[in-house]
Protein backbone atom coordinates (compact mmCIF):
# COMPACT_ATOMS: atom_id res chain seq x y z
CA UNK A 1 0.00 0.00 0.00
CA UNK A 2 1.31 3.52 -0.51
CA UNK A 3 2.65 5.18 1.89
CA UNK A 4 0.07 8.18 1.20
CA UNK A 5 -2.65 5.21 2.32
CA UNK A 6 -1.31 5.33 5.82
CA UNK A 7 -3.15 7.24 7.91
CA UNK A 8 -3.05 7.91 12.45
CA UNK A 9 -6.55 7.07 13.83
CA UNK A 10 -7.25 10.13 14.59
CA UNK A 11 -7.16 11.23 11.09
CA UNK A 12 -9.29 8.71 10.35
CA UNK A 13 -12.04 9.30 12.96
CA UNK A 14 -14.10 7.84 15.06
CA UNK A 15 -16.09 5.82 12.21
CA UNK A 16 -13.27 4.02 10.94
CA UNK A 17 -13.45 0.99 13.55
CA UNK A 18 -16.83 0.44 12.50
CA UNK A 19 -15.73 0.43 9.11
CA UNK A 20 -12.96 -2.08 9.47
CA UNK A 21 -15.22 -4.33 11.45
CA UNK A 22 -17.58 -4.39 9.11
CA UNK A 23 -15.49 -5.19 6.28
CA UNK A 24 -13.30 -8.06 7.66
CA UNK A 25 -16.40 -9.59 9.36
CA UNK A 26 -17.71 -10.11 4.83
CA UNK A 27 -14.17 -11.25 4.25
CA UNK A 28 -13.99 -13.79 7.04
CA UNK A 29 -18.12 -14.81 6.78
CA UNK A 30 -17.12 -15.19 3.00
CA UNK A 31 -14.01 -17.32 3.41
CA UNK A 32 -15.79 -19.40 5.86
CA UNK A 33 -18.32 -20.15 4.19
CA UNK A 34 -16.37 -21.25 1.15
CA UNK A 35 -14.84 -23.97 3.22
CA UNK A 36 -17.65 -25.70 4.14
CA UNK A 37 -20.38 -25.02 1.15
CA UNK A 38 -18.69 -27.60 -1.00
CA UNK A 39 -18.87 -30.24 2.06
CA UNK A 40 -22.95 -30.08 0.98
CA UNK A 41 -22.46 -29.67 -2.59
CA UNK A 42 -20.04 -32.68 -3.54
CA UNK A 43 -22.38 -35.03 -4.55
CA UNK A 44 -24.10 -32.25 -7.58
CA UNK A 45 -20.38 -31.24 -8.51
CA UNK A 46 -19.18 -34.90 -8.72
CA UNK A 47 -22.38 -35.69 -10.63
CA UNK A 48 -21.72 -32.76 -12.59
CA UNK A 49 -18.33 -33.37 -13.96
CA UNK A 50 -19.17 -36.94 -14.60
CA UNK A 51 -16.91 -38.62 -11.79
CA UNK A 52 -18.29 -41.13 -8.71
CA UNK A 53 -16.54 -40.28 -6.15
CA UNK A 54 -16.90 -43.75 -4.69
CA UNK A 55 -14.74 -45.01 -6.90
CA UNK A 56 -11.67 -45.95 -5.40
CA UNK A 57 -9.60 -44.43 -7.87
CA UNK A 58 -11.26 -40.90 -7.23
CA UNK A 59 -10.75 -40.73 -3.21
CA UNK A 60 -8.00 -38.24 -3.64
CA UNK A 61 -10.34 -36.29 -5.63
CA UNK A 62 -12.62 -36.33 -2.82
CA UNK A 63 -10.53 -35.82 -0.33
CA UNK A 64 -8.83 -33.04 -1.53
CA UNK A 65 -11.69 -30.79 -2.46
CA UNK A 66 -12.84 -31.41 0.90
CA UNK A 67 -9.56 -30.51 2.35
CA UNK A 68 -7.47 -28.74 -0.18
CA UNK A 69 -8.42 -25.15 1.17
CA UNK A 70 -7.97 -26.20 4.89
CA UNK A 71 -4.94 -27.30 4.05
CA UNK A 72 -3.43 -23.95 2.31
CA UNK A 73 -5.02 -22.10 5.04
CA UNK A 74 -2.77 -23.75 7.53
CA UNK A 75 -0.18 -23.52 5.56
CA UNK A 76 0.24 -19.82 4.03
CA UNK A 77 -1.45 -17.74 7.26
CA UNK A 78 1.56 -17.31 9.28
CA UNK A 79 3.92 -15.99 6.22
CA UNK A 80 1.08 -13.85 5.24
CA UNK A 81 1.02 -12.41 8.42
CA UNK A 82 4.06 -11.87 8.58
CA UNK A 83 3.86 -10.23 5.26
CA UNK A 84 0.88 -7.67 6.49
CA UNK A 85 3.74 -6.50 9.22
CA UNK A 86 6.22 -5.72 6.64
CA UNK A 87 3.99 -4.53 3.79
CA UNK A 88 0.47 -3.36 5.33
CA UNK A 89 -1.64 -5.32 6.80
CA UNK A 90 -4.73 -3.39 4.67
CA UNK A 91 -2.76 -4.00 1.53
CA UNK A 92 -2.20 -7.58 2.22
CA UNK A 93 -6.11 -7.99 2.99
CA UNK A 94 -7.07 -6.33 0.40
CA UNK A 95 -4.97 -8.32 -1.83
CA UNK A 96 -6.52 -11.76 -0.50
CA UNK A 97 -10.22 -10.10 -0.52
CA UNK A 98 -8.70 -10.03 -4.89
CA UNK A 99 -7.39 -13.34 -4.93
CA UNK A 100 -10.70 -15.07 -3.57
CA UNK A 101 -13.25 -13.44 -5.79
CA UNK A 102 -10.97 -14.27 -9.11
CA UNK A 103 -10.98 -17.50 -7.65
CA UNK A 104 -14.22 -18.15 -7.15
CA UNK A 105 -15.12 -16.53 -10.29
CA UNK A 106 -12.91 -19.08 -11.85
CA UNK A 107 -14.37 -21.79 -10.08
CA UNK A 108 -17.52 -20.82 -11.35
CA UNK A 109 -17.23 -21.04 -15.15
CA UNK A 110 -15.78 -24.54 -15.11
CA UNK A 111 -16.65 -26.10 -18.41
CA UNK A 112 -14.14 -29.74 -18.49
CA UNK A 113 -15.49 -33.03 -17.50
CA UNK A 114 -13.74 -36.43 -15.31
CA UNK A 115 -10.34 -35.66 -14.13
CA UNK A 116 -9.34 -32.92 -15.88
CA UNK A 117 -12.22 -30.92 -14.29
CA UNK A 118 -11.60 -32.51 -11.02
CA UNK A 119 -8.15 -30.98 -11.16
CA UNK A 120 -9.09 -27.54 -12.26
CA UNK A 121 -11.41 -27.45 -9.71
CA UNK A 122 -8.82 -28.48 -6.69
CA UNK A 123 -6.14 -26.61 -7.78
CA UNK A 124 -8.61 -22.88 -8.10
CA UNK A 125 -9.46 -24.41 -4.11
CA UNK A 126 -6.21 -24.53 -3.61
CA UNK A 127 -5.88 -20.93 -5.38
CA UNK A 128 -9.33 -19.78 -3.19
CA UNK A 129 -7.31 -21.10 -0.04
CA UNK A 130 -4.23 -18.75 -0.45
CA UNK A 131 -7.25 -15.53 -0.69
CA UNK A 132 -8.79 -16.93 2.66
CA UNK A 133 -5.29 -17.04 4.10
CA UNK A 134 -4.34 -13.53 3.53
CA UNK A 135 -8.21 -12.67 4.93
CA UNK A 136 -7.74 -14.68 8.02
CA UNK A 137 -4.12 -13.85 9.00
CA UNK A 138 -5.03 -10.02 9.02
CA UNK A 139 -8.32 -9.22 9.58
CA UNK A 140 -7.67 -10.07 13.28
CA UNK A 141 -4.53 -7.34 13.26
CA UNK A 142 -6.76 -4.94 11.34
CA UNK A 143 -9.18 -4.70 14.20
CA UNK A 144 -6.83 -4.67 17.16
CA UNK A 145 -5.12 -1.78 15.38
CA UNK A 146 -8.61 -0.45 15.06
CA UNK A 147 -10.39 -1.01 18.14
CA UNK A 148 -9.27 0.60 22.00
CA UNK A 149 -8.79 -2.73 24.52
CA UNK A 150 -11.72 -2.39 26.10
CA UNK A 151 -13.68 -2.57 22.84
CA UNK A 152 -11.54 -5.39 21.48
CA UNK A 153 -13.59 -8.39 22.94
CA UNK A 154 -16.41 -7.28 21.21
CA UNK A 155 -15.08 -6.60 17.72
CA UNK A 156 -13.11 -9.76 17.83
CA UNK A 157 -16.37 -11.61 19.33
CA UNK A 158 -18.35 -10.03 16.19
CA UNK A 159 -15.86 -11.10 13.89
CA UNK A 160 -15.63 -14.45 15.36
CA UNK A 161 -19.48 -15.24 14.85
CA UNK A 162 -18.74 -14.36 11.28
CA UNK A 163 -16.30 -17.07 10.91
CA UNK A 164 -18.15 -19.72 12.74
CA UNK A 165 -21.59 -18.91 11.40
CA UNK A 166 -20.18 -19.05 8.01
CA UNK A 167 -18.83 -22.37 8.19
CA UNK A 168 -22.31 -23.42 9.00
CA UNK A 169 -24.30 -21.34 6.52
CA UNK A 170 -21.63 -22.95 3.74
CA UNK A 171 -23.65 -26.15 4.36
CA UNK A 172 -26.99 -24.86 4.04
CA UNK A 173 -26.24 -22.72 1.20
CA UNK A 174 -24.44 -25.49 -0.81
CA UNK A 175 -27.60 -28.14 0.24
CA UNK A 176 -30.08 -25.10 -1.44
CA UNK A 177 -27.76 -24.13 -4.54
CA UNK A 178 -26.41 -27.43 -5.37
CA UNK A 179 -29.04 -29.20 -6.89
CA UNK A 180 -30.38 -26.24 -8.66
CA UNK A 181 -26.89 -26.14 -10.54
CA UNK A 182 -23.40 -26.44 -9.11
CA UNK A 183 -22.05 -23.95 -10.51
CA UNK A 184 -23.70 -21.36 -8.24
CA UNK A 185 -21.87 -22.92 -5.03
CA UNK A 186 -18.75 -20.92 -6.33
CA UNK A 187 -20.44 -18.02 -8.28
CA UNK A 188 -22.79 -16.79 -5.14
CA UNK A 189 -19.74 -15.31 -3.70
CA UNK A 190 -18.45 -13.25 -6.65
CA UNK A 191 -20.28 -10.52 -5.93
CA UNK A 192 -19.90 -9.86 -2.04
CA UNK A 193 -16.19 -10.44 -2.97
CA UNK A 194 -16.40 -7.79 -5.59
CA UNK A 195 -17.79 -5.54 -2.90
CA UNK A 196 -15.98 -6.32 -0.15
CA UNK A 197 -12.41 -6.17 -2.59
CA UNK A 198 -13.58 -2.62 -3.92
CA UNK A 199 -14.75 -1.50 -0.07
CA UNK A 200 -11.46 -2.59 1.37
CA UNK A 201 -8.89 -1.29 -0.94
CA UNK A 202 -11.24 2.05 -0.70
CA UNK A 203 -11.55 2.44 2.95
CA UNK A 204 -9.35 0.06 4.81
CA UNK A 205 -5.62 2.19 5.91
CA UNK A 206 -2.63 1.08 7.85
CA UNK A 207 -2.45 2.91 10.93
CA UNK A 208 1.41 2.80 11.46
CA UNK A 209 3.70 2.71 9.03
CA UNK A 210 5.03 -1.19 8.13
CA UNK A 211 7.91 -2.26 9.46
CA UNK A 212 10.13 -3.54 6.56
CA UNK A 213 12.76 -6.40 6.80
CA UNK A 214 14.36 -9.42 4.86
CA UNK A 215 12.26 -11.75 4.39
CA UNK A 216 12.80 -15.05 6.15
CA UNK A 217 12.98 -18.06 3.18
CA UNK A 218 14.28 -20.83 4.95
CA UNK A 219 11.98 -20.70 7.81
CA UNK A 220 9.35 -19.79 4.78
CA UNK A 221 10.24 -22.98 3.06
CA UNK A 222 10.88 -25.30 6.43
CA UNK A 223 7.61 -24.87 7.82
CA UNK A 224 6.24 -25.11 4.44
CA UNK A 225 7.17 -28.32 3.76
CA UNK A 226 6.93 -29.79 6.85
CA UNK A 227 3.73 -28.82 7.98
CA UNK A 228 2.62 -29.73 4.07
CA UNK A 229 4.13 -32.84 4.31
CA UNK A 230 2.21 -33.49 7.67
CA UNK A 231 -1.22 -32.41 6.87
CA UNK A 232 -0.79 -34.62 3.15
CA UNK A 233 0.15 -37.62 5.01
CA UNK A 234 -2.83 -36.93 7.56
CA UNK A 235 -5.12 -36.67 4.59
CA UNK A 236 -3.95 -40.00 3.30
CA UNK A 237 -4.06 -41.66 6.62
CA UNK A 238 -7.55 -41.84 6.60
CA UNK A 239 -8.02 -43.61 3.00
CA UNK A 240 -7.34 -47.46 2.65
CA UNK A 241 -4.11 -49.19 2.14
CA UNK A 242 -3.45 -52.54 1.16
CA UNK A 243 -6.19 -54.46 3.16
CA UNK A 244 -5.86 -51.83 5.61
CA UNK A 245 -8.91 -50.29 6.13
CA UNK A 246 -6.81 -46.61 7.26
CA UNK A 247 -3.36 -45.33 5.43
CA UNK A 248 -1.61 -45.14 8.70
CA UNK A 249 0.77 -48.29 7.62
CA UNK A 250 1.30 -46.82 4.29
CA UNK A 251 5.16 -46.13 4.30
CA UNK A 252 4.29 -42.74 2.38
CA UNK A 253 1.80 -41.65 4.87
CA UNK A 254 4.68 -42.75 7.90
CA UNK A 255 7.78 -40.85 6.27
CA UNK A 256 5.04 -37.77 5.69
CA UNK A 257 4.53 -37.65 9.26
CA UNK A 258 8.12 -38.51 10.01
CA UNK A 259 9.93 -36.66 7.76
CA UNK A 260 7.45 -33.57 8.26
CA UNK A 261 7.86 -33.61 12.13
CA UNK A 262 12.05 -33.42 11.11
CA UNK A 263 11.59 -30.65 8.78
CA UNK A 264 9.18 -28.77 11.48
CA UNK A 265 11.79 -28.96 14.16
CA UNK A 266 14.65 -28.05 12.10
CA UNK A 267 11.75 -25.11 11.37
CA UNK A 268 11.94 -23.73 15.52
CA UNK A 269 15.95 -24.33 15.09
CA UNK A 270 16.08 -21.48 12.13
CA UNK A 271 14.00 -19.54 13.73
CA UNK A 272 16.18 -18.88 16.57
CA UNK A 273 19.02 -18.11 14.71
CA UNK A 274 17.32 -15.28 12.09
CA UNK A 275 17.13 -11.55 12.50
CA UNK A 276 13.58 -12.11 10.71
CA UNK A 277 12.20 -14.87 11.88
CA UNK A 278 8.90 -15.81 10.14
CA UNK A 279 7.91 -17.37 13.76
CA UNK A 280 8.58 -14.86 16.47
CA UNK A 281 9.29 -17.50 19.22
CA UNK A 282 9.49 -14.75 21.70
CA UNK A 283 6.29 -14.07 21.66
CA UNK A 284 5.88 -17.40 23.45
CA UNK A 285 7.15 -15.66 26.74
CA UNK A 286 4.05 -13.94 26.52
CA UNK A 287 2.02 -16.18 29.64
CA UNK A 288 -1.05 -15.07 27.83
CA UNK A 289 0.16 -15.64 24.39
CA UNK A 290 0.87 -18.94 25.02
CA UNK A 291 -1.74 -20.45 27.20
CA UNK A 292 -4.25 -18.70 24.49
CA UNK A 293 -2.58 -20.56 21.82
CA UNK A 294 -2.56 -23.94 23.47
CA UNK A 295 -6.29 -23.03 24.44
CA UNK A 296 -7.60 -22.78 21.29
CA UNK A 297 -5.61 -25.35 19.87
CA UNK A 298 -7.13 -27.72 22.32
CA UNK A 299 -10.50 -26.25 21.22
CA UNK A 300 -10.16 -26.52 17.41
CA UNK A 301 -9.18 -30.36 18.33
CA UNK A 302 -11.77 -30.90 20.38
CA UNK A 303 -14.61 -29.65 17.67
CA UNK A 304 -12.76 -29.45 13.95
CA UNK A 305 -14.04 -33.05 12.94
CA UNK A 306 -17.25 -32.54 14.93
CA UNK A 307 -19.09 -31.15 12.28
CA UNK A 308 -18.30 -34.00 9.81
CA UNK A 309 -19.39 -36.86 12.77
CA UNK A 310 -22.75 -34.81 12.87
CA UNK A 311 -23.30 -34.77 9.17
CA UNK A 312 -22.47 -38.25 9.02
CA UNK A 313 -24.59 -39.67 12.15
CA UNK A 314 -27.43 -37.00 10.56
CA UNK A 315 -26.94 -38.05 6.84
CA UNK A 316 -26.37 -42.15 7.38
CA UNK A 317 -28.56 -42.50 10.26
CA UNK A 318 -30.75 -40.70 11.57
CA UNK A 319 -32.27 -38.87 8.60
CA UNK A 320 -33.60 -41.80 6.82
CA UNK A 321 -34.79 -43.22 9.73
CA UNK A 322 -37.38 -40.58 10.23
CA UNK A 323 -38.42 -40.42 6.40
CA UNK A 324 -35.70 -38.63 4.45
CA UNK A 325 -34.54 -39.70 1.13
CA UNK A 326 -30.89 -40.21 1.22
CA UNK A 327 -30.41 -37.64 -1.70
CA UNK A 328 -32.39 -34.97 0.32
CA UNK A 329 -30.00 -35.57 3.47
CA UNK A 330 -27.01 -33.05 3.04
CA UNK A 331 -29.34 -30.36 2.81
CA UNK A 332 -31.68 -31.11 6.30
CA UNK A 333 -28.00 -32.02 7.97
CA UNK A 334 -26.89 -28.60 7.67
CA UNK A 335 -30.82 -27.15 8.71
CA UNK A 336 -30.39 -29.73 12.00
CA UNK A 337 -27.46 -28.29 12.29
CA UNK A 338 -28.68 -24.55 12.70
CA UNK A 339 -29.31 -24.59 16.67
CA UNK A 340 -25.01 -24.83 17.35
CA UNK A 341 -24.78 -21.80 14.86
CA UNK A 342 -27.63 -20.08 17.12
CA UNK A 343 -25.74 -20.92 20.13
CA UNK A 344 -22.60 -19.27 18.79
CA UNK A 345 -24.24 -16.18 17.50
CA UNK A 346 -25.80 -15.46 21.34
CA UNK A 347 -22.81 -16.25 23.11
CA UNK A 348 -20.16 -14.96 20.92
CA UNK A 349 -20.74 -11.19 21.44
CA UNK A 350 -22.03 -11.29 24.63
CA UNK A 351 -18.91 -12.82 26.01
CA UNK A 352 -17.30 -10.54 24.14
CA UNK A 353 -18.57 -7.39 25.72
CA UNK A 354 -18.52 -8.62 28.86
CA UNK A 355 -14.69 -9.91 28.67
CA UNK A 356 -14.15 -6.54 27.98
CA UNK A 357 -15.61 -5.49 31.27
CA UNK A 358 -14.40 -8.28 33.25
CA UNK A 359 -11.65 -10.55 31.89
CA UNK A 360 -11.43 -13.09 29.14
CA UNK A 361 -10.70 -16.36 31.72
CA UNK A 362 -13.76 -17.26 33.73
CA UNK A 363 -15.62 -16.60 30.20
CA UNK A 364 -13.38 -19.18 27.96
CA UNK A 365 -12.83 -21.57 30.67
CA UNK A 366 -16.52 -22.05 31.77
CA UNK A 367 -17.33 -22.02 27.56
CA UNK A 368 -14.60 -25.17 27.46
CA UNK A 369 -16.09 -26.59 29.94
CA UNK A 370 -19.40 -26.66 29.10
CA UNK A 371 -18.63 -27.44 25.61
CA UNK A 372 -16.72 -30.71 26.97
CA UNK A 373 -19.95 -31.30 29.22
CA UNK A 374 -22.06 -31.33 25.90
CA UNK A 375 -19.89 -33.83 24.47
CA UNK A 376 -20.45 -36.22 27.62
CA UNK A 377 -24.22 -36.23 27.12
CA UNK A 378 -23.60 -36.82 23.11
CA UNK A 379 -21.68 -40.08 24.10
CA UNK A 380 -24.95 -40.76 26.30
CA UNK A 381 -27.26 -39.87 23.48
CA UNK A 382 -28.97 -43.39 21.87
CA UNK A 383 -28.25 -42.62 17.99
CA UNK A 384 -31.77 -42.90 17.30
CA UNK A 385 -32.13 -39.71 19.30
CA UNK A 386 -34.78 -37.32 20.23
CA UNK A 387 -34.39 -34.47 18.18
CA UNK A 388 -35.31 -32.03 20.59
CA UNK A 389 -32.60 -33.51 22.79
CA UNK A 390 -30.33 -33.22 19.90
CA UNK A 391 -31.33 -29.83 19.07
CA UNK A 392 -30.79 -28.30 22.79
CA UNK A 393 -27.25 -30.43 23.00
CA UNK A 394 -26.23 -28.42 19.73
CA UNK A 395 -27.63 -24.84 20.79
CA UNK A 396 -25.41 -25.09 24.35
CA UNK A 397 -22.20 -26.40 22.53
CA UNK A 398 -23.15 -23.51 20.44
CA UNK A 399 -22.80 -21.11 23.00
CA UNK A 400 -19.73 -22.59 24.98
CA UNK A 401 -17.82 -22.24 22.24
CA UNK A 402 -18.99 -18.99 21.69
CA UNK A 403 -18.12 -18.26 25.79
CA UNK A 404 -14.81 -19.56 24.74
CA UNK A 405 -14.25 -18.11 21.19
CA UNK A 406 -14.03 -14.33 21.36
CA UNK A 407 -12.79 -13.59 25.42
CA UNK A 408 -9.95 -16.08 23.97
CA UNK A 409 -9.25 -14.39 20.66
CA UNK A 410 -9.29 -10.62 22.40
CA UNK A 411 -7.14 -11.84 25.28
CA UNK A 412 -4.19 -13.59 22.41
CA UNK A 413 -4.83 -10.42 20.35
CA UNK A 414 -4.36 -7.83 23.16
CA UNK A 415 -1.14 -9.66 24.81
CA UNK A 416 0.80 -9.01 21.44
CA UNK A 417 3.36 -6.02 20.68
CA UNK A 418 1.63 -3.76 18.09
CA UNK A 419 4.30 -4.50 15.66
CA UNK A 420 3.79 -8.14 15.48
CA UNK A 421 -0.13 -8.46 15.43
CA UNK A 422 0.02 -9.85 11.95
CA UNK A 423 2.39 -12.35 12.79
CA UNK A 424 0.71 -13.06 15.82
CA UNK A 425 -2.44 -13.52 14.55
CA UNK A 426 -1.18 -15.41 11.71
CA UNK A 427 0.65 -18.12 14.06
CA UNK A 428 -2.49 -18.67 15.93
CA UNK A 429 -4.70 -18.89 12.57
CA UNK A 430 -2.15 -21.56 11.60
CA UNK A 431 -2.58 -23.90 15.27
CA UNK A 432 -6.36 -23.49 14.85
CA UNK A 433 -6.27 -24.42 10.89
CA UNK A 434 -3.42 -27.44 11.47
CA UNK A 435 -5.69 -28.89 14.48
CA UNK A 436 -8.79 -28.45 12.44
CA UNK A 437 -7.20 -30.61 9.45
CA UNK A 438 -5.77 -33.00 12.12
CA UNK A 439 -9.04 -32.84 14.38
CA UNK A 440 -10.70 -34.54 11.39
CA UNK A 441 -8.08 -36.92 10.84
CA UNK A 442 -8.23 -38.32 14.13
CA UNK A 443 -12.50 -38.16 14.32
CA UNK A 444 -12.45 -40.02 11.24
CA UNK A 445 -9.95 -42.41 11.79
CA UNK A 446 -11.44 -43.12 15.41
CA UNK A 447 -15.00 -43.62 13.58
CA UNK A 448 -13.22 -45.81 11.09
CA UNK A 449 -11.73 -48.08 13.61
CA UNK A 450 -15.01 -48.44 14.99
CA UNK A 451 -16.80 -49.38 12.58
CA UNK A 452 -14.07 -51.60 10.94
CA UNK A 453 -14.36 -53.98 13.64
CA UNK A 454 -18.07 -55.09 13.95
CA UNK A 455 -19.63 -53.43 10.52
CA UNK A 456 -17.76 -56.24 8.19
CA UNK A 457 -19.90 -58.53 10.13
CA UNK A 458 -23.16 -56.69 10.72
CA UNK A 459 -23.29 -56.25 7.18
CA UNK A 460 -22.50 -59.99 5.80
CA UNK A 461 -24.96 -60.95 8.01
CA UNK A 462 -27.63 -58.49 7.18
CA UNK A 463 -27.17 -58.88 3.27
CA UNK A 464 -26.98 -62.80 3.45
CA UNK A 465 -30.47 -62.83 5.29
CA UNK A 466 -32.01 -60.78 2.79
CA UNK A 467 -30.77 -62.86 -0.38
CA UNK A 468 -27.50 -61.85 -1.39
CA UNK A 469 -25.30 -64.33 -2.50
CA UNK A 470 -22.58 -65.21 0.21
CA UNK A 471 -19.84 -64.50 -2.15
CA UNK A 472 -20.88 -60.86 -2.98
CA UNK A 473 -22.28 -59.90 0.67
CA UNK A 474 -18.65 -60.93 1.77
CA UNK A 475 -17.06 -58.63 -0.80
CA UNK A 476 -18.95 -55.99 -0.09
CA UNK A 477 -18.53 -56.36 3.77
CA UNK A 478 -15.20 -56.70 3.10
CA UNK A 479 -14.49 -53.11 1.44
CA UNK A 480 -13.18 -49.95 3.45
CA UNK A 481 -15.68 -49.06 6.45
CA UNK A 482 -14.24 -45.74 4.53
CA UNK A 483 -16.78 -46.26 1.48
CA UNK A 484 -18.95 -46.53 3.78
CA UNK A 485 -18.96 -43.37 5.42
CA UNK A 486 -18.24 -41.30 2.14
CA UNK A 487 -21.38 -42.87 1.08
CA UNK A 488 -23.41 -41.65 4.16
CA UNK A 489 -21.50 -38.54 3.83
CA UNK A 490 -22.47 -37.29 0.21
CA UNK A 491 -25.64 -38.25 0.48
CA UNK A 492 -26.11 -41.30 -2.08
CA UNK A 493 -27.76 -44.74 -0.60
CA UNK A 494 -25.36 -46.55 0.44
CA UNK A 495 -26.53 -49.93 0.19
CA UNK A 496 -27.59 -48.99 -3.40
CA UNK A 497 -24.11 -47.87 -4.41
CA UNK A 498 -21.84 -50.29 -2.88
CA UNK A 499 -24.10 -53.63 -4.41
CA UNK A 500 -24.54 -51.83 -7.58
CA UNK A 501 -25.60 -54.73 -10.38
CA UNK A 502 -26.17 -57.03 -7.79
CA UNK A 503 -29.02 -55.62 -6.79
CA UNK A 504 -30.90 -56.27 -10.06
CA UNK A 505 -30.78 -60.16 -9.43
CA UNK A 506 -32.50 -60.16 -6.25
CA UNK A 507 -36.83 -60.76 -5.56
CA UNK A 508 -37.82 -57.25 -5.48
CA UNK A 509 -39.02 -57.20 -2.03
CA UNK A 510 -36.00 -57.76 -0.68
CA UNK A 511 -34.05 -55.61 -2.97
CA UNK A 512 -36.28 -52.28 -2.16
CA UNK A 513 -35.65 -53.54 0.97
CA UNK A 514 -32.01 -53.45 1.26
CA UNK A 515 -31.87 -50.06 -0.07
CA UNK A 516 -34.87 -48.60 1.87
CA UNK A 517 -34.55 -45.99 4.91
CA UNK A 518 -34.25 -48.66 7.71
CA UNK A 519 -32.05 -51.30 7.00
CA UNK A 520 -28.85 -49.09 6.79
CA UNK A 521 -29.50 -46.80 9.27
CA UNK A 522 -30.25 -50.04 11.34
CA UNK A 523 -27.08 -51.76 10.40
CA UNK A 524 -24.44 -49.03 10.76
CA UNK A 525 -25.85 -47.79 14.09
CA UNK A 526 -24.04 -50.31 16.66
CA UNK A 527 -20.75 -49.73 15.28
CA UNK A 528 -21.60 -46.21 14.30
CA UNK A 529 -22.06 -45.70 18.12
CA UNK A 530 -18.73 -47.33 19.28
CA UNK A 531 -16.54 -45.46 17.11
CA UNK A 532 -18.12 -42.08 18.41
CA UNK A 533 -17.67 -42.57 21.61
CA UNK A 534 -14.49 -43.06 21.65
CA UNK A 535 -14.32 -39.80 18.86
CA UNK A 536 -16.26 -37.94 21.96
CA UNK A 537 -13.75 -38.89 24.72
CA UNK A 538 -11.26 -37.49 22.74
CA UNK A 539 -12.80 -33.85 22.49
CA UNK A 540 -13.77 -34.16 26.00
CA UNK A 541 -9.97 -34.53 26.38
CA UNK A 542 -9.70 -31.82 24.54
CA UNK A 543 -11.84 -29.05 25.51
CA UNK A 544 -10.72 -29.42 29.37
CA UNK A 545 -7.32 -29.31 28.36
CA UNK A 546 -7.90 -26.34 26.35
CA UNK A 547 -10.21 -25.25 29.79
CA UNK A 548 -7.07 -25.45 32.44
CA UNK A 549 -5.13 -23.31 29.82
CA UNK A 550 -7.50 -20.77 29.78
CA UNK A 551 -7.65 -20.13 33.13
CA UNK A 552 -4.25 -19.91 33.16
CA UNK A 553 -3.84 -17.61 30.03
CA UNK A 554 -4.37 -14.22 31.46
CA UNK A 555 -1.55 -12.45 33.45
CA UNK A 556 -2.56 -10.23 36.53
CA UNK A 557 -0.81 -6.99 34.67
CA UNK A 558 -3.42 -7.59 31.51
CA UNK A 559 -6.21 -7.13 33.88
CA UNK A 560 -4.47 -3.83 35.41
CA UNK A 561 -4.50 -2.36 31.67
CA UNK A 562 -7.95 -2.13 30.78
CA UNK A 563 -8.26 1.19 32.06
CA UNK A 564 -6.76 2.44 28.31
CA UNK A 565 -8.60 5.47 27.74
CA UNK A 566 -6.48 7.23 31.23
CA UNK A 567 -3.14 7.02 29.14
CA UNK A 568 -1.91 10.38 27.52
CA UNK A 569 -3.84 11.37 24.40
CA UNK A 570 -0.20 13.04 23.00
CA UNK A 571 1.80 9.54 23.77
CA UNK A 572 1.39 8.58 19.73
CA UNK A 573 0.92 5.22 18.13
CA UNK A 574 4.05 5.41 16.17
CA UNK A 575 6.29 4.71 19.25
CA UNK A 576 6.35 0.98 18.61
CA UNK A 577 9.68 0.24 20.49
CA UNK A 578 7.36 1.46 23.69
CA UNK A 579 4.84 -1.18 22.44
CA UNK A 580 6.85 -3.65 22.02
CA UNK A 581 8.44 -3.63 25.55
CA UNK A 582 5.24 -2.97 26.59
CA UNK A 583 3.59 -6.27 25.09
CA UNK A 584 6.67 -8.31 26.14
CA UNK A 585 6.20 -7.62 29.47
CA UNK A 586 3.16 -9.29 29.23
CA UNK A 587 0.84 -6.22 29.57
CA UNK A 588 -2.07 -4.85 27.43
CA UNK A 589 -0.50 -2.69 24.32
CA UNK A 590 -3.85 -0.90 24.01
CA UNK A 591 -2.29 2.41 24.07
CA UNK A 592 -2.24 2.52 19.97
CA UNK A 593 -5.85 2.29 19.58
CA UNK A 594 -7.10 3.68 22.68
CA UNK A 595 -5.64 7.14 21.32
CA UNK A 596 -8.01 7.46 18.38
CA UNK A 597 -11.52 9.14 19.26
CA UNK A 598 -13.85 6.61 19.77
Amino acid sequence: MPKGRTRTLAELGPRYKWVALSNTTLGLLIATINSSIVLIALPDIFKGIGINPLDPGNTSYLLWMMMGFLVVTAVLVVSFGRLGDMFGRARMYNMGFLIFTVSSVLLAVTWMQGDAAALWLIGWRIVQGVGGAFLMANSSAILTDAFPAHQRGMALGINGVAAITGSFLGLVIGGVLAPVNWHWVFLVSVPFGVLGTVWAYLKLHDTSEPKHARMDWWGNITFAVGLIAVLVAITYGIQPYGDSSMGWGNPWVIAGLVGGAAVLVAFAVIETRVPNPLFNLSLFGLRTFSFGNLANLMASLGRGGLQFILIIWLQGIWLPQHGYSFESTPLWAGIYMLPMTVGFLIAAPVSGVLSDKFGSRGFATVGLVVTAATFVALTVLPVNFSYPVFAALLLVNGLGMGLFSSPNRAAVMNSLPGDARGVGAGMTATFQNSAMVLSIGVFFGLIIAGLSTNLPTAMATGLTAHGVPADQAAAVAGLPAVAVLFAAFLGYNPIESLLGPTLSTLPPDQAQFLTGRSFFPNLISGPFSDGLAVAFMFAIAACLIGAVASWFAVEKKTAQAAPAPAVPAQAEHHESVGEELAGIAGELTATTPSRSTE
